[in-house]
């Protein structure tokens, strides 16, 4: 690809400085800390007057993913990583870039070692320098504001050593050097404490004295005024602490520019019409405010410098837009505006010019986009009139159609990247439909129906292979389309045969019937759609848990009722007790009662149900309350342990190696106890109650506040789950043995399975209580809404994939509990292996399409983000049901009392 740049620099070099994690309200509003005692009404003195005497700034909007690296990546490159980037690391972006540090004569970079090896990796050797703290250093328990400091000190050091090393102050003292300050203290101070806490307070006021020392250090060394200075941040940070979804706090940044060639304040009458109601609290409304795109930022630095602009780049450079005042102060009046608005077009031309060739190239029957496809290089009219504007001197004029050009060239960006979005939709359409045309052929048809052709489908699959093989597809498509030709290759197999004989058939249709399954399917479908609706409001889980747990009963046969009204009180009430939890508010703090007292509860009540459920006369038995016994130990110690551990990083007096061995022990081995005892159980209720109690330390150790209490009251409903659904099929007419103690007798009946009315029931339950484990104390919006505080009991520093494994092991540890619960529900009603899953399969397609149709790329970024996260979600979710299952069976195959057969099969 081509480079361009602008005809001179503005300025002869460039102090870029990075507050990681900065919001921007908070670093400009007045009084933004209000609530702590001695909060100065100015947090940042210093960028505030440069605000206001000397330099332009506005709000910076970042994309999602809010991490560091995609922040800094669209910051210094001009470029947007794919969200799934963010998957694949955090230190390294997956493919190498240009930038504009590659492009300088010199960088020199202090900070992060997250960060800035990645800018350097790529570069011209020794273009980039380097100056990281250890990873180690990256201490949550201790004070950042060290990081920031170690950065001032080392940019202090490195002036200083210029003066005994000539080469070093050649470097220093060339055309277009850049320094950037990586300033990650606000950051980890923000996941610790939390934005709103005096530390972070303290740590912006700490940052506005390091870029206040930073310009005099460099001012002192240079003894001109020939250096500009940008100040940002990657991304912003949530009120708990969290970012990397589009929240609008997480994508709300502040960017202040001054020095060279960067404009003074403009100043504006203050109309309280014109204020929104974000900005009223910096009490700035006299000062023109200029927001960006994130990717801008790259586009003012290479233009400051007078450096090629990043080949990547789709930035726009603020002083582009026709309609506003920009950054820059141009010497030149309007040319030099103007040729870098035309810069800016060649640039992003450049980028579509390149994709738009290799799509050409490789796809059959390709269609450009209709506005860049006159001419035979797109785009080349429009440059050479600008170009000719500008030869005139019509440089508002030449300014004007190199925006339209950009806006253009973005949008034919835009349509080549979405090129494949029909087909990928179609594919992924007809994969999800036939997944659950082939799961519901399995519950509704008979196994001897039809098998699929293989010939059939081998030939659609290499026909499409050998297509996406010409258009050089990426591989994912190549496993896209073995799905759906598979599934609805043995759904065709299997239904044609029937469908056809149906439909010769004179039979009287039984419309009572058809009219009962279209009323099911209408309540299924109402209770599928409320599931979805319940992603955006928290309410409804509840609400479904009061009408599974007070309203359904009243339905039961009477029968049931009054011979298991006790156990009709319990579900009752165990239901109501976790539909609390999701009513609650996901933005808790630390609370260090309400932990110990789930603790004591999990205790108390997993000794009382022990002793009723376990058969205290037998070795078995006893054998299983020494278990107990033992693992209601390890809970009290994890209790003490994490006493010990919330006061020292309270008083941030750091972590105890002591304590962390022992956080690390009592999780590990309490969940290895019950495998490692080789315990054998009484009854599949013995080994529920030893699995529940194995993930209790867990719930105490990371949790914040009431995670441990709503892991009880679930557990409880689940087991709770079995009990009721054995009552109703024992009660039922058609039932002819107790469904309580399975017996191996019966074993041929469970060699067929014939859906009833109750397993679709049963099915739904078993989704809405997926849901509800994922996301009964956290934010259905973003797996960011999960806090980190609880993590640095056990890992202090900064370990992003350690850290992520934690909170994920915490979130699957209730669905331990629903797998063996789910096992040992199919059989108390003598189902086979997978035979309600199958049910529940079917119906999980339903929720994931919807969410697929509703996923969006316009919008807000907390829309996008939002939509995106929800899709993701579901599909993990549909994958992570089978894993339950599988795992269920794994867990209680040594307690069940009967052995499925392996050649059972679905009917």
């Amino acid at each position: 690809m081509q480079h361009y740049r602008t005809s001179k620099p503005l300025s002869r070099r460039m102090v870029f400085i990075v507050g990681d994690g900065l919001r921007a309200d908070l670093l400009l509003g007045i009084n933004a800390f209000k609530p702590i005692a001695d909060a100065p009404a100015i947090v940042a003195p210093y960028l505030r007057s440069i605000v206001e005497t000397r330099g332009a700034y506005g709000i910076s909007h970042t994309r999602v993913p809010t991490e560091s690296r995609p922040g800094h990546v669209a910051l210094i490159a001009g470029m947007y990583e794919d969200v799934s980037a963010v998957t694949k690391g955090w230190k390294t972006n997956p493919v190498d870039f240009d930038s504009v540090f590659n492009q300088s004569s010199h960088t020199f970079s202090f900070g992060s070692p997250d960060i800035l090896p990645m800018f350097a990796r790529g570069a011209t050797p020794g273009k980039v320098r380097t100056w990281c703290y250890e990873e180690h250093d990256e201490d949550f328990t201790k004070d950042a504001t060290a990081l920031d400091t170690w950065v001032l000190d080392h940019l202090r050091q490195l002036l200083h050593n210029a003066t005994t090393d000539p080469a070093l102050d050649s470097s220093l003292r060339s055309e277009a050097v850049v320094f950037f300050l990586h300033l990650l203290g606000l950051d980890t101070t923000g996941h610790a404490y939390r934005p709103h806490s005096k530390e972070y307070m303290n740590n912006i006021m700490v940052v506005d004295t390091i870029v206040r020392q930073a310009e005099a250090l460099i001012s002192e060394f240079y003894a001109d005024e020939d250096t500009s200075y940008i100040f940002t941040a990657d991304h912003g940070m949530s009120k708990i602490g969290n970012h990397g979804d589009g929240d609008p706090d997480n994508t709300r940044t502040p960017l202040i520019a001054w020095g060279k060639g960067v404009r003074g304040p403009i100043f504006q009458s203050s109309d309280p019409a014109q204020i929104d109601p974000y900005s009223a609290p910096f009490q700035l409304s006299h000062v023109l405010r200029q927001d960006v795109e994130q990717a801008d930022v790259a586009a003012l630095m290479a233009t400051l410098v007078g450096v090629n602009w990043p080949v990547n780049s789709v930035g726009v450079l603020p002083d582009v837009y026709p309609d506003k005042e920009g950054y820059l102060q141009w010497d030149d009046d309007e040319r030099g505006r103007a040729e870098a608005a035309l810069v800016n077009a060649k640039v992003i031309l450049e980028h579509y010019r390149v994709k738009h060739d290799i799509k050409k190239k490789h796809t059959l029957f390709y269609r450009p986009y209709s506005s860049l496809s006159e001419d035979s290089l797109p785009g080349s009219n429009a440059i050479r009139h600008i170009e000719d504007l500008i030869g005139s001197e019509q440089y508002t004029s030449a300014r004007i159609e190199s925006f339209e050009t950009i806006q253009t060239a973005l949008a034919g960006l835009r349509y080549l990247q979405t090129y494949d979005r029909a087909l990928i939709r179609t594919l992924v359409v007809l994969a999800y439909t036939g997944w659950a045309a082939y799961s519901a052929t399995f519950v509704l048809m008979p196994a001897a129906a039809g098998t699929a052709s293989t010939v059939n489908y081998y030939a659609a699959v290499l026909a499409c292979w050998i297509i996406f093989a010409i258009q050089r597809s990426p591989w994912s498509f190549y496993v896209y389309i073995i799905f759906p030709c598979y599934f609805w290759d043995t759904v065709i197999a299997r239904v044609w045969g029937p469908f056809v004989r149906h439909a010769q058939s004179r039979e009287r249709r039984d419309l009572q019937r058809i009219g009962r399954i279209l009323v099911r399917g209408i309540l299924v479908a109402t209770a599928l759609g409320c599931m979805v609706q319940a992603y955006t409001h928290r309410f409804i889980w509840s609400i479904g848990l009061v009408l599974i747990g007070l309203v359904w009963p009243q339905f039961w046969e009477a029968d049931v009722k009054r011979s298991h009204s006790g156990l009709q009180w319990l579900w009752t009430l165990s239901c109501l007790a976790t539909g609390v939890f999701p009513m609650l508010d996901v933005h808790k703090r630390e609370n260090l009662l309400v932990i110990l007292i789930g603790g004591l509860c999990m205790v108390l009540v997993a000794t009382v149900v022990a002793r009723v459920a376990v058969p205290g006369q037998t070795s078995e038995g006893t054998s299983v309350m020494r278990t107990i016994q033992t693992q209601s130990w390890f809970i009290l110690a994890a209790m003490m342990v994490t006493l010990s551990s919330v006061y020292r990083l309270q008083a941030k007096a750091g972590l105890p190696m002591l304590n962390q061995v022992a956080g690390w022990a009592i999780l590990l081995i309490s969940v290895m106890y019950p495998a490692l005892t080789r315990t054998k159980y009484a009854n599949p209720e013995a080994k529920l109650i030893v699995l529940f109690l194995a993930f209790c330390p867990c719930f105490v150790i990371l949790s914040i506040s009431n995670e441990g209490l709503f892991y009880l009251s679930y557990s409880m409903t689940l087991g709770l789950w079995i009990e009721v659904e054995a009552a109703l099929r024992s009660g039922q007419a058609s039932a002819k043995v107790d469904s309580r103690t399975p017996d191996k007798r019966s074993e041929p009946a469970l060699q067929t399975y014939q859906p009833r009315p109750d397993d679709l029931r049963i099915a739904l339950f078993f989704l809405f209580f997926v849901q509800v484990g994922f996301f009964g104390t956290g934010n259905v919006a973003s797996i960011s809404s999960f806090y980190l505080e609880p993590v640095y009991r056990l890992m202090p520093v900064f370990r992003p994939f350690l850290m992520a494994a934690l909170l994920v092991f915490k979130i699957v540890a209730p669905y331990v509990i629903l797998s063996a619960v789910f096992a040992t529900l199919n059989a108390r009603l003598r189902l086979p292996s997978f035979s309600l899953f199958l049910v529940a399969l079917t119906l999980t397609d339903g929720m994931t399409m919807t969410f697929f149709f509703l996923v969006t790329d316009t919008g807000s970024w907390l829309e996008i983000g939002q939509t995106i996260s929800f899709f993701c979600i579901t599909s993990l979710l549909l994958v992570w049901s089978a894993g339950i299952c599988a795992a269920g069976e794994y867990l209680m195959g040594d307690v069940l009392d009967y052995s499925r057969p392996t050649h059972s099969k679905v009917e």
